[in-house]
Formats: C-alpha cells, structure tokens, sequence
C-alpha cells in the first residue's frame, strides 16, 4: 500500500514556514485560540514572540512605577484639568485658567481622562501612556507583518521595544508617546488606502495627523511629506483618483488640525487662558513660532535666540545623532537601517508602480530620513527625547530591510523584475547584509566604550555586541561560501543579538533608574546637558517619603501616597524662578547657571534667570517653602488664586503641593506677558488674588512694572522675603 506523505510547508519570501491552514470554524474559541496562537498561516512561534516582547515592552515602561515623577508642568495640568473643565479645555496650568501651557491639550485630555476615572496618582497619568507605548510596538509589528513578514515584524517589534530613548520618554509624562502612537495610526491608515485606493482610509490618516498636530503641532506635519509621496506613487487608483483623494486628505488634515486653535483664537482673550508661550495671546503665534519655525531655525518670536536650547543634544549638524549625548540614545540601528534602506530599494528593482513593499519602504524611509534631518540641523530648542519620533522609522527599516538583505545574500539576488541577463548589477546587493551588520557592530562597541567605566552592564553588553557581531560576519562569509543553510541562519541570529546588546542595556536602566522628568534621557550620563539619564538624572528629594501636602484635597499619589512630581513639604526647595535649592540641582537636572533655555516646557532649565534677557522680570529668585504655602492656605480668604508667581516651574510646583491654583504671570520662562499691571490689579479689586511673590531685581518692562508698583502699594509678609498681600483698598 502506497501512503502519500504530506507535502512540505512551503518557504515564504520571508524565510519563514506556512503552517497548514486548517479548516476556519468562525466561532468565538476560533477567535479566541487566534488572538494567541495567531494566524494559522504563520508559524507557531509568531504570536507566542509577539505576546513576549509586548510584555517585555509592557515592563520596561512600567517597571517600579512609583518611582516616576514625570514632567511636574504637565502634571500640575493635568491635575487642574481634573478640578475644572475649563481648564481641561483649554490646557490650563492651573484650575483658574490663568495661562495654557505652550502646547494644545490633547496628551492631557488622555491623562486627564484617566485622572477623573482613577483618581490623580502616579500610576493614573501613567496608565494611558504605557498603553500607548505598548500600542506602539504592537501597530509597527501589525504594519510590518502585512508586508515583509512575521520575521520582519518581529525583530521591527522588539528594536523599537528596545530603544533606549522611546523607554526613558515612555516612563515620563510628556506628550511624546501619544504623538508616535497617532502619527503609526496615520500611516497605517495610509498604507491601506494605497493598497486599496479608496478614499475613506486616507481620511482617516488625515485625521490621526491632526490630532498627533493637538499633541505636540508641527513636529506631527515632518512625516507629511513623505505620506502625501507615497500615496501619489503607489496608490492603487488612476492619477485623477489620486489628485482627488489627497485633496479630500488635505481638507481633513486641516479640520482635524485646526479645529481647536480656531475655537480658542475665536474666543475672547478676556474669557480664556492667556495662551502661554505666545507673544500675542493666539494658538496661531504658539503654532508658526515657537512650536514652529523658531524649533527649526532657532529664532522664535517668543525666544529671541539663535540656537537656544542646543545644548541638551549637541551642536546642530549631520553628526548631532551620534554625538556623546544622542548616540547611545537612538544611534544604535542608524547604520544598519541606512543601508537596509538604500539596498532594499535597489532590490525592489523594476516592481509595479502599486508595489506594496516598495511603498512601505518609501514610507519608513521617508519617516527616518525627514525626522533625522529634522533633528540633526534643528538651530532652536532641541531635547534628546524628540528622537523618539524617529525610532519607528529606524525600527521598520531593520526589520523589514534586514529580512530583504537577509533574502538577497541567501539567494544570491532577490531583485523584482530583472531580467537574468541584467541581475549582475544587482547581485552586489546581497553582501549589504554582512556590511550592514558589521557597520552597526563596529558602531555599537563604540558607543559602549564611550560609558564602559559606568557599570559592569554597559561592559557586559560590549562584550556581547563585538563578539555577537563578529561571529555573525563570519558565519555569514562562510554559510554564503559553503552553502550551509543552517550556519546562516544562525549568524542572521547572532547580529540580531549584536545589534540590540547596547539599546538593551541603555533601556534596562532607563527602567530600573530614576529618570529626569523634564529631559529623561537613557543610559549613564555623558557629560552633556542632555545627558542626564538613567541614575544621571534626579527626582525632587523627598518624593520617597509621602505627600508632603498641607491640605487633604491636595493632589493624591498613588496606592504609596505619593504625587507625581510633588515637592517635599519640608525642604523648602520651590524657588519663584523655578529652581529647586533644597537638593542643590535644578528641576531638570540639566541646566547650569546662566545657560538655562529660555521658553522651552521640557527642559525644566530656568535657573538664575540667565536666559532672554527677560526672563523672571523680577520676580524671581525668592524662596517659596512649604511653610510659605501653608500660610497663603490659611490667609487665602476665598480668593481664586493662592498666589501669583514669576514661572510655570514654580507655580506647578505649588499646584502639586498645596491643590490650589496659582498664577504663572511669565509663563515657563518669565518672557510671556501672560500678566499685566491692569490684570492684576482687576484681580485684586475683585478679590481673587491676595499674595504675589516678587523678587529684588528686575529688567522686563511689564514684571518690572509689576514689581514696583507691587512694592509700592502691597504690604510686606515679614515671615517670608518677597511675599506681599494686595488687597482692593490697594488699588488706587
């Protein structure tokens, strides 16, 4: 008798093995079995290493929780936006709606959220945040399986899992995270609706761009570019189609957009917030300068400095990337993705115009390229965590391009549509891949022995990364030669270890060290002003030891008892310039005295008013203890505001404490004129303001004007220098 022996599983153009597709039953266990087994088509460690590295991903951001303070501007939003929906709105800093801060709201609205269903704490602000990065990762494996493959979607996966900067600013409550996560919905939206032409997916990248634009504004448009090339080229429609859709597209990039800078620029300047870091009171200002133009050329109208804030990432240039500040931050796979990008390209060779992977390649290449430009040559204010918009890019390029070139060098020339007689010109691209893996290798070992003396891990991952990385060469070099299978198989396995040992060991300690919450960095600190990350930077003191709040309704932490970002009630530390004197280091941790950034909300940096020439005004440089907020509670006498100060960083930090709204009149670096002496004294006649602090000297013309009259007419609080009580007998 004859028994007919099931035929292999066939080979994908991947390299991985379809499984049998049994017989689909469609009933919830079905369902229920695929969501862990995965695809039948795909092979059965798929989903099981997907389910690993959303875990892995899920810990890293969320490890130790407690101990993260994130960014105390945001929070104190966030907070007051749970006491007031005007506030939460408008993206007020305080519950009264005095100043926004300088971004629009919608990562607050998120966290906000959070905090009105949960309750203000540590782990509420930060749930919807590791949701996002976890979402992050799970939605680049999602776009890059359809078109390269589950071996490429996995290693895509766990490269961006594993980038060092994306988990230092997942672990934080700046608006990044939620901004990635928007702008990988736009493109996966896009990527359908080239693959099917239709009009309605494009509508909905359109809008996922808008809203990441209510995220963080312009840095959301620098994929912009390269998603309205893609769908041009490659869409599955006639010209005509194409034209009309991206028309459509455009028309709800701009509703999505601007609905709400039209809303709040629409409503009086009486009935709303002063729109902080404005120079005159519109979202449109906040929009084309200082979020704007003045990021890309240094020169915002609410700045006023060339190259402002440079110095937490290095000189601006084409090398900024792999400077000692950045490299170890998002450099790793910069090489390997540069030439998996150029070769992938080649490889895809004469394909049809609607190629769905060469248009996923135009994609993520875009995506790296127009985000590394960016930032490398960005004159103006510029932090180590913006990169972690670019890593989705850097991350899809290794791992669909290292499958492409991994495909190549197996067989000798995987280029589309070449004819025999002309693939000798394409052959040399499958030694791309020992190159790329060589170059990222080298480059790796480099940026490990930059720190090689901060830990016995950093040592260790050198080590893995020369070794990994040699091995890998080598077994590439002989497998090709002898035409072992196996051998390159494993050498393919070994530079995946190669090139992820470093980003590893930066990301283990991003999770397991205490981060700066206003410029979280990853790694041991480099010497920059950037460089502060892992155990570099430092937390408020005290935030270990409870609330250090003098009012029961003051913002709650978590299940510990602790507030995010909360000074200690007894150190004393909140100065009315926003540095922190208790501990020894700003805020930040970042600045040095007389560099500190003017105008920027992440740096956390204004020390020793050195920045514009009018920054504090005057009203810095004056101690606000908790003894001080004690006394402003218990001499509020109904009044809106606790008290009136020079910057957002000290107000914020009040808000955090004492659960009250306080009046930022400079915004984040005492230059905006958020206050006027006509606004105070109508706030003082109407009883909703009593105390402000000032300080001893001054040079802005509206703070100084403040100042003196302030002095001139309040009266003195004896116990604490530079505070004084106004009262409506005090306004002539």
């Amino acid at each position: 008798m004859t028994t007919l022996a099931p035929p292999p599983a066939p080979v994908r153009e991947d390299g991985a093995r379809h499984r049998s597709v049994p017989p689909a039953d469609g009933g919830p266990a079905s369902r229920a079995r695929r969501l862990f087994t995965g695809a039948p088509e795909d092979p059965r460690w798929a989903r099981p290493a997907l389910w690993a590295i959303l875990v892995l991903a899920t810990a890293l951001y969320a490890w130790n929780l407690s101990s993260i303070t994130g960014n105390t501007f945001y929070d104190a939003a966030v907070y007051s936006g749970t006491k007031s929906w005007k506030a939460f709105f408008f993206g007020a800093l305080d519950a009264g709606s005095f100043i926004t801060v300088d971004k629009p709201p919608f990562a607050l609205w998120v966290m906000g959220l959070s905090a009105r269903a949960f309750g203000y704490g540590t782990w509420q602000l930060m749930l919807p945040m590791v949701a996002v990065g976890t979402g992050s990762v799970a939605l680049l494996y999602r776009l890059v399986k359809r078109d390269f493959g589950v071996v490429a979607a996995t290693i895509s996966a766990l490269s961006l899992t594993l980038t060092p900067i994306t988990v230092a600013i997942t672990r934080d409550t700046n608006p990044d995270p939620i901004l990635v996560f928007l702008m990988l919905l736009g493109a996966a939206a896009l990527l359908k609706s080239v693959r099917t032409g239709r009009l309605m997916p494009l509508v909905w990248s359109a809008a996922a761009i808008g809203f990441a634009f209510n995220t963080k504004m312009m840095q959301a448009y620098v994929v912009l570019p390269v998603f309205f090339l893609v769908y041009l080229w490659a869409a599955n429609a006639s010209l005509g189609k194409r034209v009309r859709n991206l028309a459509v597209g455009t028309v709800a990039l701009i509703v999505s957009s601007a609905w709400w800078m039209v809303v709040v620029d629409l409503i009086p300047a009486s009935s709303r917030p002063y729109i902080g870091g404005s120079t005159d009171n519109t979202v449109w200002d906040l929009v084309i300068g200082y979020n704007g133009f003045g990021r890309i050329f240094g020169a915002s109208s609410s700045v006023g400095s060339q190259g402002n804030g440079a110095g937490f990432g290095g000189e601006a240039g084409l090398y900024r990337m792999f400077n000692d500040t950045m490299g170890g931050q998002i450099s790793w796979l910069i090489p390997f993705a540069a030439i998996a990008l150029v070769a992938g390209l080649v490889l895809r060779g004469r394909a049809p115009r609607t190629d769905a992977r060469r248009a996923a390649l135009m994609l993520w290449g875009g995506w790296f390229v127009l985000h590394y430009l960016t930032f490398a040559l960005a004159e103006g204010t510029f932090h180590p965590y913006y990169v972690t918009a670019m890593a989705p890019g850097i991350a899809a390029l290794t791992g669909a391009g290292g499958v492409m070139l991994y495909n190549a060098f197996r067989n000798g020339c995987a280029a589309v549509g070449v004819p025999p007689a002309e693939r000798s010109r394409d052959r040399g691209m499958g030694w791309a891949l020992p190159v790329a893996v060589a170059a990222s290798s080298v480059w790796a070992v480099v940026l490990l022995h930059r720190v090689s003396g901060s830990g016995t891990l950093y040592t260790v991952a050198e080590v893995v990364a020369g070794v990994a990385g040699a091995a890998s060469v080598i077994g590439l070099l002989v497998a090709r030669f002898t035409k072992r299978q196996r051998l390159m198989g494993v050498a393919a396995l070994a530079a995946v270890v190669a090139l992820l040992a470093g980003p590893a060991a930066y990301s283990v300690s991003a999770a397991t060290s205490s981060t700066n919450g206003t410029n979280p960095t990853a790694g041991p600190s480099t010497g920059g002003m950037g460089g502060m990350g892992g155990g570099g930077g430092q937390r408020p003191s005290g935030t270990d030891g409870g609330p250090g709040t003098n009012s029961s309704d003051a913002p709650s932490g978590s299940g510990d008892g602790q507030a995010m970002g909360q000074p200690p009630s007894n150190s004393g530390t909140s100065t009315a310039d926003g540095g922190s004197t208790g501990s020894g280091t700003t805020e930040s941790g970042t600045a040095e005295s007389g560099t500190a950034e003017s105008g920027s909300t992440e740096s956390g940096t204004a020390e020793s008013g050195a920045a514009d020439g009018r920054t504090g005004g005057g009203m810095g440089g004056t101690q606000v203890s908790s003894a001080m907020i004690t006394y402003l509670k218990k001499n509020q006498d109904g009044a809106t505001w606790l008290v009136a100060v020079a910057t957002d960083q000290t107000a914020s930090s009040i808000i955090l404490e004492s659960g009250e709204p306080v009046i930022s009149m400079g915004g984040w670096s005492g230059s905006d004129d958020a206050m006027t002496l006509a606004k105070l004294k109508s706030l003082v006649k109407a009883g909703k303001l009593h105390y402000l602090v000032v300080g001893d000297s001054g040079q802005g013309s509206s703070n100084s004007e403040i100042s003196t009259w302030v002095k001139a007419n309040g009266t003195a609080v004896s116990d604490y220098s530079g505070l004084y009580r106004l009262d409506a007998s005090d306004v002539g």
